[in-house]
């Protein structure tokens, strides 16, 4: 594999782990989480990162399946613009 792809399949996992340290050990309310600026703000971060990280992937490599991938690209644009 690629030392791209490697890199990006990084970013994607971390990003995952980043997201789940902020609820760890307090199960959130929706209505918290959208009422909680820095928290939103950061998973929002993260799933840019995610979504970009899979856009590049499939890009360098058509080939590779990333279920959903599709939604999560989408998801990326629809927070960026």
């Amino acid at each position: 594999m690629e030392s791209d792809i490697q890199t990006w399949l990084y970013d994607i996992l971390h990003s995952i782990d980043e997201v789940e340290k902020y609820f760890a050990g307090k199960p959130m309310l929706f209505e918290h989480f959208r009422q909680d600026i820095k928290t939103k703000r950061a998973v929002e971060r993260n799933l840019e990162i995610i979504g970009e990280a899979v856009s590049r992937i499939l890009k360098k490599d058509s080939t590779i399946q990333i279920t959903n991938a599709r939604k999560v690209v989408d998801t990326r644009n629809k927070i960026t613009h």
